[in-house]
């Protein structure tokens, strides 16, 4: 049995696909909380690989220029990204762990905000569902570090990335971290960007912090409520589907001190559910836009806002500034004044 490294698990990832592989020790993530340990789902784990494979620039040009929706969603998120084009190779890598001998668990990267109340099925252990902070371990294996809008952020593509992962009991020699700082400058392009006043600007105040080994890593406290409306379709500003759908709905989304739960609980059942079918409205979606988002998504989220802050007005300023190794010939990628479908200035323009 040949014997195991990181650079043979690193080279086996590029090899096949993956834009980018990191790897962690399980101390680094000492502190973590139990349903958010990747020992909670492998005890005997020893290591995590984190892996990434890159999003696409022009997969937001459509939605930039205010004409097309479907390829972030499709490309870019959980239609083919996450749900295909990441799972395919990193099953490959899981196999040639085992196939060295040590037991791999591929994960898909979960949402740890939302875990259900429930109770440990096994004493003494923890509730399902156990969900990894993927960002986090993304920082933990050395790819890069969470920017200020709370999107992972690394120096080849920015924060033009997804994530997941493999526990194993393999003992793998971990990257270095990437020192605090290294990648985000704190400019707040992604506070200006963000229409729905969802990243607090730093002179609030309004953090949220860790440490791994002598590395403290600091971001802001995002508004979820607020990205959530803003991201799935529950702002007017941002979706012209649902000023087809719904003419005359307003919703000033900048403003709305609403939870995570219940943001989701407005989007998701106004875009997707059905009614009888009218010769008005033949499909009966209630926003038919948003309903074929999801329908190109497959079985995972759709995307309408687009990140417009926290990773488009993101990337637009790293590569101005040489942050991002991977460069363009066309320049940078916000051309124009960027475009919104209500006059109202949100608190956030202001800025």
């Amino acid at each position: 049995m040949r014997t195991l490294t990181s650079e043979i698990v690193k080279q086996y990832g590029q090899d096949r696909g993956l834009d980018l592989v990191g790897i962690a020790n399980i101390e680094r993530f000492d502190g973590a909380p139990p349903r958010m340990h990747p020992s909670s789902i492998m005890p005997s784990a020893r290591s995590v690989i984190v892996v990434a494979r890159r999003i696409l620039r022009g997969n937001w040009r459509g939605i930039e220029e205010g004409v097309y929706w479907p390829n972030y969603t499709h490309f870019g998120y959980h239609g083919l990204l996450n749900s295909f084009f990441i799972p395919m190779p990193l099953y490959e890598l899981a196999c040639l762990v085992e196939d060295h001998g040590w037991e791999a668990v591929p994960y898909y990267p979960g949402v740890p905000e939302r875990q259900p109340p429930a109770k440990p099925l096994r004493p003494g252990s923890v509730a399902p569902d156990v969900h990894l902070a993927i960002r986090i371990a993304g920082v933990a294996a050395g790819l890069g570090e969470i920017g200020w809008s709370k999107v992972f952020l690394t120096r080849k593509f920015g924060p033009r990335v997804r994530l997941h992962a493999i526990f194993t009991d393999a003992v793998l020699d971990p990257d270095p971290l990437v020192a605090p700082g290294s990648l985000c400058d704190r400019c707040m392009a992604c506070v200006k960007g963000c229409s729905s006043n969802a990243i607090p600007h730093i002179r609030e105040g309004k953090t949220v912090c860790i440490k791994i080994e002598d590395n403290t890593y600091e971001w802001g406290d995002v508004h979820m409520g607020r990205c959530t409306l803003g991201f799935h379709g529950g702002d007017p500003m941002l979706s012209p589907f649902m000023h087809k759908s719904l003419p005359g709905y307003t919703c000033r989304v900048s403003e709305q001190d609403i939870s995570e739960n219940n943001a989701y609980k407005m989007c998701w059942p106004m875009s997707l559910d059905k009614w009888t079918p009218t010769e008005e409205d033949p499909s009966g979606y209630r926003i038919e836009g948003h309903a074929m988002l999801k329908k190109w998504g497959g079985d995972g989220s759709y995307a309408v806002g687009g990140s417009r802050g926290c990773m488009r007005s993101c990337f637009d300023h790293m590569e101005q500034k040489n942050v991002c190794e991977q460069t363009f010939e066309n320049g940078r990628f916000i051309k124009r004044k960027r475009w919104l479908l209500s006059d109202t200035v949100s608190p956030a323009s202001k800025r």
